[in-house]
């Protein structure tokens, strides 16, 4: 199979890539999940709706490569005293539906609208929102360049999230 470019790449490929991002979560397959990312992609979860970036406003969550490789071996250490008993999640998307595609400059947006449930023992913790995956072609194959969770009670005071939305 020849290597992807932004000239070939179909919505199936595009919407697959999304619904695999999310099972690799939901099976806690996080250094996979890490490596669906650029070096310099972002994950991000804004405070507010409608937040226009994350450097200069408060974000619950804007973490660059470091601070997500951090996380992922925090997760795996034996003294992850948050995560015994270990917390585990479960996406379910609605269709993911392509928002804007730009061949010449690499750039494919998709919405993806979710429920997202997380439990951990007798705990469980039940958010809604939509996500946003940037995407562009990297060395043939899709890549994530920003993966934005926009939560539809982003303002409140939410409970800590274990895992990665």
């Amino acid at each position: 199979m020849a290597d992807l470019t932004p000239a070939t790449v179909t919505r199936e490929q595009l919407v697959d890539f999304v619904l695999h991002e999310a099972r690799l979560l939901d099976e806690k397959r996080f250094d996979e999940w890490n490596a669906l990312f650029t070096d310099d992609a972002i994950y991000w979860v804004p405070l507010t709706p409608g937040q226009p970036d994350g450097l200069s406003h408060t974000s619950h969550l804007y973490e660059d490569k470091l601070l997500r490789d951090l996380r992922i071996e925090r997760f795996k250490s034996p003294r992850a005293f948050s995560q015994q008993p270990p917390s585990r999640c479960q996406h379910v998307l609605q269709l993911p539906g392509l928002e804007s595609r730009d061949e010449a400059a690499n750039r494919f947006v998709m919405r993806t609208p979710f429920h997202y449930s997380e439990a951990q023992a007798d705990e469980m913790l039940f958010l809604t929102g939509v996500a946003w995956h940037h995407l562009c072609v990297e060395g043939g194959a899709l890549r994530m360049t920003l993966k934005r969770v926009d939560l539809i009670n982003s303002d409140a005071a939410l409970p800590a999230v274990q895992l990665f939305l």
